[in-house]
C-alpha cells in the first residue's frame, strides 16, 4: 500500500534523471526550465562525515536546492512559519547515491542534514541567492535544540 506524505508548503522533491552508458553517467540536477526553479544565485558543495549532523538554519530570502551526489544524507526540514498551512510539520528525505532526488527548500523553513553513509557524503546546493559575506541570509539554532521537535538519532524499526 502506497501512502503519500504531506510536504511542507513550498517544498518540492523530485527524482533526478540519470543517463548512464559504458562511459559513465550524467545526472541533471537543476535546469532553468524546471517548474520548481526560482532563480540562480550560485552553486556550491558541502560535505559531512559519517554520523555528523549539520543543522539547523533557515533563510529569509533564499531557496535552497539540495542534491546529494556522493554517499547518503538524511535531509530534515521543519516549518515554523506562522502563516503556513503546514506550520509544525517535519519532512525527512533520504537522498544520495541510492535515491537521487532534488529537494527544494523555501525561505523560512529550518533545514539540516545528517550523513548516514559509511563515507563522507557530498551535497551540491544551487541556492537562489548569492551568499553575502558581510550580511548572510542565514539564521541558526544548534542541532539538538528543544525548539524543533526532532531527534537526529537513528530510527530502526
Amino acid at each position: 500500500m502506497s501512502q503519500e506524505r504531506k510536504l511542507i508548503e513550498g517544498v518540492t522533491s523530485r527524482r533526478l534523471k540519470v543517463f548512464a552508458d559504458e562511459r559513465g553517467r550524467l545526472m541533471e540536477i537543476l535546469r532553468a526550465d524546471d517548474p520548481d526553479f526560482v532563480r540562480f544565485g550560485q552553486v556550491y558543495m558541502t560535505t559531512a562525515y559519517p554520523g555528523v549532523v549539520k543543522a539547523w538554519h533557515y533563510h529569509k530570502l533564499q531557496y535552497d536546492y539540495f542534491a546529494v551526489v556522493r554517499g547518503m544524507m538524511k535531509i530534515v526540514l521543519y516549518d515554523p512559519r506562522q502563516d503556513s498551512p503546514t506550520r509544525g510539520l517535519i519532512n525527512e528525505f533520504f537522498a544520495g547515491e541510492h535515491n537521487p532526488i532534488l529537494v527544494r527548500i523555501p525561505p523560512g523553513v529550518y533545514h539540516g542534514f545528517k550523513c548516514i553513509s559509511e563515507h563522507e557524503a557530498i551535497v551540491v546546493n544551487t541556492p537562489s541567492e548569492v551568499y553575502r559575506y558581510d550580511n548572510p541570509d542565514e539564521y541558526r539554532v544548534e542541532p539538538h535544540t528543544q525548539e524543533i521537535p526532532y531527534d537526529w538519532g537513528r530510527k530502526d524499526g
